[in-house]
């Protein structure tokens, strides 16, 4: 874990040039659903964006307190580039995921995903939308080629004192994610962040983030899983 801290605050240090925020969310899913989680617990993330005369660069970290004592037990990061194509508005969407973790017992790692394909964004007055359909490399044991849909949204309501934004992903994978004898064919994933804030001050807001998924956290049923958290966000 010490690994982890380092690569976490290197990360920070690299996004100091940008706009950034720094999360914190009390999640409590194990009251909800004990089925996904053994406990409640915080969450911290790291979040930047950055345009620039190319495109633009956004990456999060999420460190999930997730281990007994308070510890941490994973992490997760995304880093997404849009690249401009010429005068078109159409961008080359370039994303890499990945993580790990730890259990009770053991570590292990969150494969990696490797997404490229067209992406588009637009503001409608205060309202920017963005979307990007792309091809999506899981590398599993057996490893999984793969779609996915995205889109997200952003705007300020009420001179700028709420905040809407969010994402929905929507994409598909291997049912059986090693060689093993298992079922075969694709299963399809829904899940979606949508967040609202209240902005005390142009840095400091509290508000909440309700994950929604579909099919996001069992092998092969159709649960829907709803699970909101309290959270406050400096924005730097």
């Amino acid at each position: 874990m010490k690994k982890l801290m380092l690569l976490f605050a290197a990360l920070i240090l690299v996004a100091g040039i940008s706009a950034q925020n720094l999360q914190l969310h009390f999640d409590g899913r194990h009251g909800l659903h004990s089925d996904v989680a053994p406990r409640n617990y915080i969450t911290a993330t790291f979040e930047m964006f950055k345009p620039d005369k190319w495109g633009s660069t956004f990456m999060f970290v999420d460190l999930d307190f997730n281990q007994s004592r308070g510890n941490i037990g994973t992490m997760y990061l995304e880093i997404a580039r849009d690249i401009k194509v010429g005068k078109s508005p159409i961008m080359a969407h370039l994303e890499f995921n990945g993580g790990i973790g730890k259990a009770e017992d053991f570590g292990f790692s969150i494969p990696n995903a490797y997404l490229v394909g067209p992406s588009y964004n637009r503001n409608f007055g205060s309202v920017n939308i963005g979307t990007y359909l792309v091809y999506k490399y899981n590398a599993f044991e057996k490893v999984s080629n793969d779609v996915q849909w995205t889109v997200t949204w952003g705007t300020n309501l009420l001179n700028n004192k709420i905040t809407l934004s969010g994402f929905l992903d929507l994409w598909t994978e291997n049912k059986n994610k090693t060689h093993n004898n298992g079922d075969s064919g694709k299963k399809v994933i829904l899940l979606t962040e949508p967040q609202f804030w209240y902005n005390v001050t142009p840095n400091l807001s509290f508000g909440s983030e309700i994950e929604i998924s579909n099919n996001f956290y069992t092998n092969y049923n159709n649960n829907v899983y709803v699970c909101p958290t309290l959270a406050a966000k400096w924005n730097f």
